[in-house]
């Protein structure tokens, strides 16, 4: 069950700070970014959208919930909260207006994923919850992207469900490995509730389980004769393969077709091409050989350079944790508070460290495109007008800029989910937001796809807003 419990103590905090000071209904605008790009990487890939708004569109204090807060104490044994406060609670119903960066989107830093407008409580309380979904499927979404593009159109199946932070994790995971490229999943409840494929084989502790090996893939495929993936490596992993090929021979005999093999232990780029050899020397070419074993990006692609003869590849803890980066560390800051002239009035959070520094305004994401390639995002307030020409600033490195051509086309990214509370149509399905990530993917330079030392794309402030931003900042230290 969706709850507005799902959230830091400080957001209900502030909350009855802003209603005991009247200032509950002073209209905001909140945005939603993260400031480095997630794994050393060239991009990320947007994911959570749906989740966050159904969260979102179900946001109700119940009795039991209320309940709750009304127990909660000071430490001289005060209640926490104000009866008045949570009576205002029992019978708040949002109305923020939401514009987000559609998932399967591709995303740089300090881009707004979000946009959030409304009432300053309303936008408050929503924080923690969409911080937490946006942050974590995102970061997945961006993990199984680029383990996808390692394995360069070999089929990647996420298997990490028993490595996953909790079940909640594991399914999030799961959909935003979807999202971002896999073309299946282990995860059954994943299958059911999202649509995606399932996929799987056997473990080693059902060989274990019979005296002999032949026996084990005999039982196996007489049980699945038409979904046999059978595992070799339990013993010895070559005697495993030629007792593999054994079961293919029998299942021929019965008209059915042995599906492939796992290598799960072991040097995989050796193993994979004796398996390929052994298999199609005894003509089942078209057996496939998938491997496992705590793989990730690099892994996959440095298999691919020694030559592995591998098929399909089985991804799990490093892709369903992100193992290397287990956080994408996106913030949400308040950028605009409206004026009683109804003019918006720019706010910026400032730091000793540039690159913690907000963005001011209300702010918008053009996307740039030229010959079929994205060549650079501009953030830009929607309340200033653009310039003719426009010249995308660096973020961290102001000296970094690009002007952009007058013949380039562009689409502004922030599009309009919700409204006053109401979610604004469907939500987009995970099969658009797959198509939009091939998209991406397609759509960027080869070099931002690289692993290693990718290329920088050219992604920062639109240079009104940059001065701007420059100018409050030094206003700021000059006082």
């Amino acid at each position: 069950m969706n709850s507005p419990l799902q959230t830091d103590l400080y957001q209900l905090t502030m909350a009855a700070a802003y209603w005991q000071a009247g200032t509950a209904d002073q209209a905001s605008v909140f945005q939603l970014f993260f400031r480095r790009l997630p794994f050393k990487g060239g991009y990320a890939i947007a994911a959570g959208l749906a989740p966050a708004l159904e969260w979102l569109k179900d946001f109700r204090f119940r009795t039991d919930e209320i309940d709750y807060l009304s127990s909660l104490r000071t430490k001289n044994g005060y209640p926490l909260f104000q009866h008045g406060f949570l009576s205002y609670l029992a019978n708040l119903r949002l109305s923020l207006n939401v514009d987000a960066i559609p998932e399967g989107s591709a995303v740089f830093a300090h881009e707004p994923l979000l946009r959030i407008q409304g009432p300053i409580l309303h936008a408050q309380l929503v924080e923690t919850a969409l911080l937490n979904i946006i942050n974590f499927q995102t970061l997945i979404a961006t993990k199984a992207a680029r383990i996808c593009h390692a394995a360069a159109g070999a089929p990647v199946f996420e298997f990490g469900y028993r490595r996953a932070q909790g079940a909640d994790g594991g399914l999030s995971a799961s959909r935003a490995a979807w999202i971002g490229g896999c073309e299946g999943t282990s995860n059954v409840l994943a299958g059911r509730l999202y649509g995606i494929p399932v996929r799987g084989t056997h473990a080693h502790s059902w060989v274990m389980s019979f005296d002999d090996e032949q026996e084990a893939f005999d039982r196996y495929a007489d049980a699945m004769p038409d979904n046999s993936t059978l595992l070799v490596d339990t013993y010895n992993t070559l005697n495993g393969v030629d007792r593999a090929i054994e079961t293919a021979r029998k299942l021929r005999e019965r008209g059915h077709c042995l599906s492939g093999i796992r290598l799960d232990s072991g040097d995989l780029a050796w193993l994979s091409q004796q398996a390929r050899s052994r298999f199609d020397a005894a003509g089942f070419p078209d057996v496939s050989i998938v491997a496992s074993n705590d793989l990730d990006e690099h892994l996959i692609e440095s298999l691919r350079h020694q030559g592995a003869r591998i098929d399909i590849w089985g991804v799990g803890t490093n892709l369903v944790t992100a193992a290397d980066q287990p956080a994408l560390g996106g913030v949400y800051k308040l950028a605009a508070l409206r004026q009683e002239d109804g003019t918006w009035l720019p706010r910026i959070k400032f730091s000793e460290q540039r690159a913690k520094s907000s963005f001011p305004g209300r702010l918008q994401v053009r996307r740039f495109m030229k010959d079929g390639l994205f060549i650079g995002d501009a953030i830009y307030d929607i309340d200033a007008p653009l310039p003719e020409r426009v010249t995308i600033v660096d973020a961290n490195d102001p000296l970094r800029r690009k002007a952009i051509p007058d013949d380039a086309v562009f689409t502004d990214l922030l599009r309009p989910v919700m409204k006053c509370g109401e979610l604004l149509g469907e939500a987009q399905d995970l099969s658009a937001a797959r198509e939009l990530r091939q998209l991406a993917i397609e759509s960027l330079h080869p070099g931002i796809l690289r692993l290693d030392n990718p290329h920088l794309y050219p992604a920062g402030i639109e240079q009104g807003l940059h001065e701007r931003r420059e100018a409050m900042i030094a206003n700021n230290f000059n006082h």
